[in-house]
């Protein structure tokens, strides 16, 4: 869908923090913490060609620009803190070929790198627990930085994956509850809307996200100088519109053909740019901002003879429609927010652009017409075919977003017609694409395109006529999908799995902040406002300066995100730790994920002592061959390694994918324990979570996995139970990580390494004979061939370089058997004798209480 976010396969385990990725390489506006120096700058240490980061960029390019980032280097495309380790570095274009691929994804980008580094390269490694960025004393900057109500920041630095980093200590002062203040300074909260708006009157310019008065509460009214947030936001985004002036007109650059991933990087670059140019002017009036923004927008229209940009008519590219819907929203943001600016013949030209580039393209689609079948499907028309997806929210999005700016002068009426039509539109199908449980039903990185559209149309809606047409409550789900975000990241990156689409020029985890508002949730806005992507426009008006709090004061570790759609689970030890340990495992159907899921039960990733010690390959090619075919068995993309099942963490059998039909059932029990205030957390010996999953109807046999903690958080261990499968099939345990792997004779031990840090793999109540080897990330013997066909330079299966595989492998006797890998962190200060060895307990038998 939207773009693509960074990571393919296995670049380091944790590249993409869940805000934007382990290293979040956002857009133009990266958000720095105070006192940490600029990624783009060539004072920091991580910009330097030279640096274990940069050297870990793979940059062969062909027709693919999507560059996998580990930190922040280019246009910091928010891609670190989704990825994660195992994640490679090549970079992948989405291709869709048709309506049924299109459903698929707009433009991926994919890696082919190491699954444990900082970087996004494929075979760079970490070169150290979190390490802290350029922290230069935020603590004693934090306190000439407090707002009226007493607020502070609560991060002190960011670590290599571009996560929060948090003081320890178990002390509570200072720390509370999430909460709202009842009665918040005038200075410090959002004045009454003087003149609310209604389906009858709507609002004056600027209706779009930002109405006038907040617009004054920011400035005269005092916000951004007396929130520490509001002023740091406010400095980086006009920085960013500053050091942007100078750049050249987008140019109209083609990824992969116009029916590949379009032209969608530059309408979202444009985007970026045009919102953080258009905000620098309302903020400062220098008027240098606002030309800028009519140059950039009237060479995307093809009214600049020194920048040719597509063709006539069609140049915001319908045929892949994401393209168009954001040139749709970045002309609704320069023509609202500085609406005064314009002349009236700027003003219609802008319009005309709106309506003859996009509003028309979109009628058609909405209303269904024959004419524009060939890329209508995004719809949901007919109505049986829902799009519960990113393409859906982002394109209603971006047309809400223009024709709520200009519905009051489009002589045609096409503007009233969209807003009509996009509202049903996005309740049957993007508000669905968050399951009961909040879970995304695409992936985990697709949650930033679908979140971040919908937020911009509930949002521009509520300001400009008063209320969503009923958006945001139209699935109870939705309300949780932040938690969703939020216990999918991991302690370096998100619990990747699936395609992890293209590069988030334009795309934050802000959403968060909008909803925390919509749901009367502060947790989501104080989690939010803390990470490296929250310095962008969006962030000045949906974040609420009265909230306060600690976000994760009352949260729970653990969570079962039970929706049978996308069943999955996880434990961590800590919230405020990036050096602690996370786990997750999935036990979802592998079908309804929009094409962008891979042949999966089972999987899971692993965090511990900064670093992913095992993770997920990514996306594939996403221009390749029959990438998004079907999700049928006989589908072209179950032949890619990246999506097939040996490519991922879990059970092999007979060299043959997982079912698609499968439905596998889960069991999860967790002790429930919360993180109190303070930012230490105390963990008792018996502390602990698992997660067990039936996945034998993926196999037609009987396989019963499980993942649990053990010792106080400290030991993770995975168990398979395994029966039934006939003498002399090979059966297969794999897990993909970035570590340098040694093998101990008896092959009872494989001691991982990865930047300096070590874990231990234990094989325990193996078969006879049965142990650890190593295998490389490629499709084993006897694999049908990738397809072939237009691309075939580009297609084939992608090399995961910086990655190994590690296995226990064995030819089945017949008789049932085990497997418990014992995994073993080698935590600082803890000595060999601490560790346990736990005793056999069939997985039907796990319990809170079965290992103690």
């Amino acid at each position: 869908m939207s773009g693509r976010v960074p990571t393919g396969s296995i670049i380091p385990l944790r590249s993409y923090s869940s805000h934007h990725p382990v290293s979040p390489a956002y857009s133009d506006s990266v958000p720095l913490r105070p006192g940490h120096t600029d990624p783009m700058s060539s004072s920091n240490p991580y910009a330097s060609a030279s640096s274990p980061a940069a050297r870990g960029f793979n940059e062969k390019k062909k027709r693919n620009k999507w560059l996998w980032i580990g930190i922040p280097i280019l246009i910091l495309i928010i891609i670190g803190a989704v990825l994660g380790g195992v994640l490679g570095t090549q970079l992948n274009k989405n291709k869709s070929s048709s309506s049924s691929s299109g459903s698929s994804g707009g433009s991926g980008a994919a890696g082919s790198g190491a699954v444990g580094s900082n970087g996004g390269g494929g075979n760079t490694v970490n070169t150290g627990v979190p390490t802290l960025i350029v922290n230069t004393g935020v603590n004693s900057a934090a306190a000439t930085e407090t707002g009226a109500n007493g607020e502070v920041y609560l991060a002190v630095a960011t670590d290599t994956y571009m996560l929060p980093v948090y003081a320890t200590g178990t002390n509570t002062a200072g720390y509370a509850a999430p909460s709202t203040y009842s009665s918040p300074s005038s200075k410090d909260s959002w004045p009454t809307d003087p003149s609310p708006p209604s389906n009858t009157s709507i609002r004056d310019h600027p209706r779009l996200i930002a109405p006038a008065y907040k617009w004054t509460a920011l400035t005269t009214g005092g916000l951004i100088a007396n929130d520490p947030y509001l002023k740091f936001w406010n400095q980086t985004i006009v920085n960013n519109a500053s050091s942007t002036l100078g750049d050249d007109p987008t140019p109209y650059t083609e990824d992969g053909g116009l029916s590949g991933s379009g032209v969608l990087d530059p309408s979202r670059i444009i985007k970026m740019k045009v919102k953080n140019w258009a905000y620098a002017y309302r903020i400062t009036n220098e008027t240098k901002y606002a030309d800028r923004v009519w140059l950039e927008l009237q060479t995307a229209a093809g009214n600049n003879s020194d920048v040719p940009f597509g063709a006539n008519g069609t140049r915001w590219n319908p045929d892949h429609f994401l393209d168009l819907a954001e040139f749709c929203n970045a002309f609704a943001i320069g023509y609202d927010w500085l609406y005064d600016y314009w002349t009236d013949a700027q003003r219609d030209a802008l319009m005309w652009s709106i309506l003859n580039l996009g509003l028309s393209f979109g009628l058609a689609a909405l209303n269904g017409d024959s004419s524009a079948s060939a890329y209508s499907w995004w719809s949901g028309l007919p109505k049986n075919s829902q799009v519960n997806g990113n393409w859906n929210c982002v394109i209603n999005g971006g047309l809400t977003m223009a024709a709520l700016a200009i519905v009051d002068r489009d002589p045609t009426n096409t503007a009233s017609q969209i807003l009509n039509l996009t509202p049903s539109s996005a309740r049957l199908n993007c508000f669905q694409g968050a399951y009961s449980d909040g879970t995304w039903a695409e992936t985990a990185n697709y949650w930033y395109f679908g979140t971040t559209g919908a937020a911009e149309m509930s949002s521009a809606l509520t300001t400009a006529y008063g209320d969503d047409r009923g958006l945001a409550t139209s699935n109870p789900g939705w309300e949780w999908t932040s938690l969703f975000h939020i216990y999918v990241q991991g302690m370096t990156s998100l619990f990747n799995y699936g395609d992890h689409g293209p590069n988030k020029y334009s795309t934050t985890a802000n959403s968060l902040m909008y909803w925390a508002n919509v749901f009367n949730q502060p947790r989501y806005a104080l989690y939010q406002r803390d990470h490296y992507d929250a310095s962008e426009p969006w962030s000045m008006f949906w974040y609420n300066p009265a909230v306060s709090g600690t976000w994760w004061d009352g949260l729970a570790l653990d969570n079962n995100f039970n929706a049978s759609t996308g069943h999955w689970a996880t434990g961590r030890s800590s919230w405020s730790d990036n050096a602690g340990s996370y786990w997750a495992m999935k036990a979802s159907q592998l079908t309804g994920h929009q094409t962008h899921g891979d042949l999966d039960i089972g999987d899971f990733v692993v965090d511990a002592m900064g670093q992913r010690w095992f993770g997920e390959l990514g996306s594939g090619q996403y221009l390749s061959d029959g990438y998004f075919s079907t999700e049928e068995q006989n589908s072209e993309r179950w032949l890619y390694y990246r999506k097939r099942t040996e490519g991922q963490n879990t059970i092999l059998i007979g060299a043959q994918n997982q079912n698609v039909g499968a439905t596998p059932s889960g069991n999860y029990g967790s002790t429930g324990t919360q993180q109190g205030a303070a930012p230490s957390l105390n963990i008792s010996s018996t502390d602990t979570v698992f997660f067990t999953t039936d996945m034998s109807s993926a196999y037609n046999y009987t396989v019963k996995r499980g993942i649990r903690f053990l010792n106080g958080r400290q030991q993770i261990l995975i168990q398979d139970d395994i029966s039934g499968v006939p003498s002399g099939t090979d059966v297969q345990w794999r897990a993909h990580t970035n570590a340098s792997i040694s093998i101990s004779s008896d092959k009872a031990t494989a001691t991982l390494t990865l930047a300096s840090q070590t874990m231990l793999a234990q094989l325990l109540n193996a078969p006879s004979g049965v142990g650890f080897s190593t295998a490389q990330p490629t499709r084993v013997s006897g694999d049908p061939p990738v397809p072939t066909g237009p691309n075939t330079q580009e297609d084939g299966d992608q090399s995961n370089p910086g990655v190994t595989v590690l296995v226990v492998d064995q030819s089945s006797t017949g008789a049932a058997f085990t497997y418990q890998v014992l995994l073993n962190p080698q935590w600082p200060g803890v000595s060999s004798s601490s560790y346990v060895t736990p005793t056999n307990v069939s997985i039907d038998n796990w319990s809170l209480t079965s290992h103690n």
